[in-house]
C-alpha cells in the first residue's frame, strides 16, 4: 500500500472496543509517510513555511481534511511552522484513521 493508496480512503468511526493498531501495523504504513514520526503513542510530523500566511493556509487546508473526514489532530502553529499530531481517542492509540488523515496531509504538499 502506498501512501497514494492510504489517501484515497476514507476515515472510519471506531466501534466501541477496536483496538489500536499493533506496532508492526503502524511501521509498516510509517515507511509510506515521509518524515512522519511515532512519539509517544502518537503520529507526528512538523512542517516549515516560508511566512504565516503560507502556515496558516496550510492549517486551513488541514482543517478542510479533519472536518471532512471527522478525524482531528492536535495542532501547535507558529509563525512559519505547524506540528501535527493524529492519536485516536476511542481507540486509546493509533487507528488507520489516524494515517488515513497524515496521506491527506501529505497529498497537500504535492500541489
Amino acid at each position: 500500500m502506498t501512501s497514494c493508496d492510504i489517501a484515497n480512503k476514507r476515515c472510519q468511526p471506531c466501534k466501541s472496543g477496536t483496538p489500536p493498531l499493533d506496532v508492526t501495523t503502524c511501521l509498516a504504513l510509517l515507511e509510506k509517510l515521509p518524515d512522519w514520526l511515532l512519539q509517544d503513542n502518537k503520529l507526528e510530523k512538523s512542517f516549515a513555511f516560508k511566512n504565516y500566511a503560507e502556515t496558516m493556509v496550510f492549517v486551513n487546508a488541514l482543517a478542510w481534511i479533519s472536518l471532512r473526514e471527522d478525524h482531528h489532530p492536535d495542532l501547535i502553529v507558529g509563525y512559519n511552522r505547524c506540528r501535527v499530531s493524529y492519536w485516536t481517542h476511542d481507540v486509546n492509540g493509533l487507528s488507520e484513521n489516524d494515517f488515513i488523515c497524515a496521506a491527506k496531509v501529505e497529498r497537500l504538499l504535492e500541489i
